[in-house]
């Protein structure tokens, strides 16, 4: 096991790619903090994975919700070796209808949220000083526009960006900060964005699925589990050398 004494937050642990991370660093043998607005999901989450997991409600666009987080984990677990920043939401709307709220709100939750509950973990294990593992959660579309993804786009950007400049900043504390930028991956939320597509592009429910996965070199949607592995890797001293990097998991979606 990897990740064996190893504790480990995930933001947006309780569905999804997060809940899939999660579930990935327990069998890792890490103690897992699942970090979720929907504490009822946390909390049943950690339930099922048993003692060695525990959830705390936490917003990531409220600065005192992130600091709790940090200092709940202290409280509970001892220490923090490993952040994995998953929390993120996504909008769909012609480029044209962009409001400044929807601007505005999507870059408080994928720019502000990742990048201060990076430094606010940052912190803490620099106090500690053992270092860390961070990694934050970017997208392809963080590496190419995408006509009814302005906003996102731009956040996942962001994060690839910052990513690079804080794994620059705090290698020589021990901390290493990589990214992973996953493709189309079949979680709920997908789901979600293909009922947009579905309103927006006139299409049937499922057929922008289909659509996408045709034309993804490996020939299917990715799934979560692939994304956690990626993540374990880098949350392990496998990935000692590895620092400011974008780890692409798409099924070479992007270089298509």
């Amino acid at each position: 096991m990897r990740l064996a004494n190893k504790v480990a937050i995930v933001t947006g642990g309780g569905s999804g790619i997060g809940k899939a991370i999660v579930q990935r660093f327990f069998m890792e043998g890490a103690r897992m903090v699942i970090a979720d607005r929907d504490a009822d999901g946390a909390a049943a989450l950690a339930k099922e994975l048993g003692r060695d997991a525990f959830g705390v409600r936490c917003d990531v666009m409220d600065h005192e919700s992130i600091d709790s987080l940090v200092r709940t984990t202290i409280e509970t677990a001892g220490s923090i070796d490993i952040l994995v920043n998953c929390a993120a939401i996504y909008a769909l709307t012609p480029i044209t209808e962009v409001s400044p709220e929807q601007w505005a709100k999507i870059f408080r939750v994928n720019v502000d949220g990742t990048f201060f509950t990076m430094q606010a973990v940052a912190r803490q294990m620099i106090k500690q000083g053992r270092g860390g593992k961070i990694i934050n959660l970017a997208s392809q579309a963080g590496r190419r526009g995408e006509p009814l993804g302005a906003a996102y786009c731009a956040t996942k950007a962001a994060v690839i960006s910052f990513t690079q400049s804080a794994g620059l900043a705090l290698t020589k504390h021990g901390i290493n900060v990589n990214a992973i930028a996953p493709g189309i991956i079949d979680t709920p939320m997908w789901d979600l964005v293909d009922r947009e597509f579905a309103r927006i592009e006139k299409l049937p429910i499922g057929e922008k699925k289909r659509q996408v996965s045709l034309a993804i070199p490996i020939g299917r949607m990715g799934r979560a589990e692939e994304v956690a592995a990626c993540a374990a890797f880098l949350a392990s001293n496998d990935a000692d050398y590895v620092v400011a990097q974008t780890y692409g998991v798409d099924g070479g979606n992007w270089m298509a």
